[in-house]
């Protein structure tokens, strides 16, 4: 993961330089203009509830939609500024993704915990053309690859599957004994890279793979280690996702459980993706009639 975040830092320097460089270059406003668009994806996240406890896992069962609107403003041959807010979800399960034959999945199996996030992000990235246009509009290239980067914010809130089928917000809980609750807002990094075909003068269509860093570890509300002692979880519901859910005997939390026992990987921080289709709409610009005295 800290190579992904080198990625990005690395790919946030080359769009600066790149977006420098073109600003100095001639680009009439004639040929600037907006753009509008609809995104439909697939979501995915990484963290500890995972196959494995690493970017390169994830379990395509857990895939869950994303969907979103933007805003597109044109500023250069290969310079793009884009707004945008998304909603959509993410889904873990330990009986589902931890590997009963994998021995460094047994302590994942033991927790058996569950969760579901919905997310909404706001974000404003840069997006660099492989394929500049010099042109306007009406002819710009059939095919355009892209890589973009930016910034954005999230408001998040994990929910767990309790005994009763019932799904119960996890961060008030403060399921492993945090003296306050972690935020449910976080500032997360987008980057990735896509590709937009047009279909028409005033269309594209376009697939693009995005990836969040994100600057927390409780999108799936499981980090650090279990508490010492469950009497210091404020309620049932606490102790039933804090310390052993898989209530296998009623009544009693201990169950396969020690104090101080590791929960989850504190020193990665979790991320997610997206990865589909958009469509977007091109605002064709007004042309100014010329004035004659």
């Amino acid at each position: 993961m800290k190579q992904f975040f080198t990625y990005t830092t690395a790919l946030l320097l080359v769009l600066a330089l790149v977006a420098t460089e073109a600003s100095a270059q001639q680009f009439s406003k004639r040929k600037q203009y907006n753009s509008v668009g609809v995104t439909i994806s697939g979501m995915n996240y990484f963290g500890d509830i995972t196959p494995k406890p690493s970017i390169p896992s994830f379990r395509p069962g857990a895939t869950r939609l994303n969907a979103g609107l933007t805003f597109t403003r044109r500023f250069a041959p290969r310079i793009s500024g884009r707004a945008s807010l998304t909603y959509g979800r993410i889904s873990g399960d330990d009986s589902k993704a931890a590997d009963v034959n994998d021995p460094d999945a047994k302590f994942r199996n033991n927790r058996n915990m569950n969760f579901r996030n919905d997310i909404v992000e706001l974000a404003a990235t840069g997006v660099f053309d492989l394929i500049e246009n010099r042109n306007n509009y009406i002819r710009r290239p059939d095919f355009v690859p892209y890589v973009f980067a930016g910034i954005g914010v999230i408001h998040h809130n994990p929910k767990g599957l309790d005994a009763n089928g019932n799904y119960i917000a996890l961060q008030p809980l403060r399921t492993e004994g945090q003296s306050e609750a972690y935020s449910q807002t976080q500032f997360v990094i987008p980057f990735g890279a896509g590709a937009r075909y047009k279909l028409n003068k005033l269309f594209d269509i376009g697939l693009e793979l995005g990836f969040r860093k994100t600057f927390t570890d409780y999108l799936d509300d499981v980090s650090g280690n279990y508490v010492a002692n469950p009497s210091v979880l404020s309620s049932d519901a606490a102790r039933y996702f804090g310390w052993d859910i898989t209530k296998e005997l009623p009544g009693t939390y201990t169950k396969g459980i020690q104090g101080g026992q590791m929960r989850g990987k504190s020193n990665e921080k979790d991320w997610y993706t997206t990865l589909g289709v958009s469509v977007n709409y091109i605002l064709a610009p007004r042309v100014r009639s010329p004035k004659f005295r």
